[in-house]
């Protein structure tokens, strides 16, 4: 069932990039929140490399009992300043990160780790009141800002789109963030900024389409969550 499911992901997201022109590299982010590790470990056998998980604790509990091929795990969920230490030896990226305040929290640990921690920096841009992120606005001072830290690594931007029931209507705002990523790209090393992190099981093929290379896919994949 996964692997049916995992299949037609992957020729929706060829369609998209197809659509686009696109010959670029694009990641799956298999996204595990929810589900057992041996759903993780089938996804692994089935040859994708990257999983994210919305919880420090669940992804450390999996991660205790994950038998299968060696994968990046990647944070996508809201990280809080507290957990931050428990973070940081886990994950090789970490997505979700929205202030300065996170920033040095996440310096200070990656430093005592001796890890210099990837992260992208989140932006709401529709200004959502339930999602966490930065604005547009505060986005250019926390970037800059990331700069002067040298135990942390921006990579790139992570966005994600109200649920509009026509997927069509998040266009804008995925080209908003695609624009703040490609900006980015000067204010950094050359090769430094390298990850668009948007589009989830209904919208991914609009972020494809509006630059996305990496989406974070769950339900598509997995089924609907299961809860306890």
């Amino acid at each position: 069932m996964i692997k049916d499911a995992l299949e037609a992901v992957q020729k929706r997201m060829a369609d998209a990039m197809a659509k686009a022109g696109r010959t670029d590299r694009v990641t799956l982010i298999a996204v595990t929140k929810n589900h057992p590790v041996s759903a993780v470990e089938t996804v692994a056998q089935l040859g994708v490399r990257t999983v994210g998980e919305n919880r420090v604790q669940e992804a450390k509990e999996k991660l205790l009992t994950y038998n299968g091929p060696e994968l990046e795990w990647h944070l996508i969920g809201h990280l809080q300043a507290n957990k931050v230490r428990q973070a940081v030896p886990l994950f090789s990226l970490i997505h979700s990160v929205d202030s300065s305040k996170l920033l040095d929290e996440i310096n200070k640990v990656a430093a005592k780790c001796g890890k210099i921690q990837d992260v992208l920096l989140q932006v709401n841009v529709a200004r959502e009141a339930s999602k966490s992120g930065l604005t547009v606005e505060d986005f250019p001072e926390v970037r800059d800002y990331a700069k002067t830290l040298p135990n942390v690594r921006v990579r790139g931007l992570m966005c994600m789109a109200p649920f509009f029931e026509n997927p069509e209507e998040a266009r804008p705002i995925f080209r908003v963030a695609h624009a703040l990523y490609e900006d980015m790209k000067s204010k950094f090393p050359e090769g430094q900024i390298e990850y668009l992190s948007m589009g989830m099981t209904h919208d991914f093929e609009v972020a494809l389409g509006e630059g996305a290379n990496m989406i974070r896919v769950g339900t598509a994949i997995f089924g609907n969550r299961v809860y306890d």
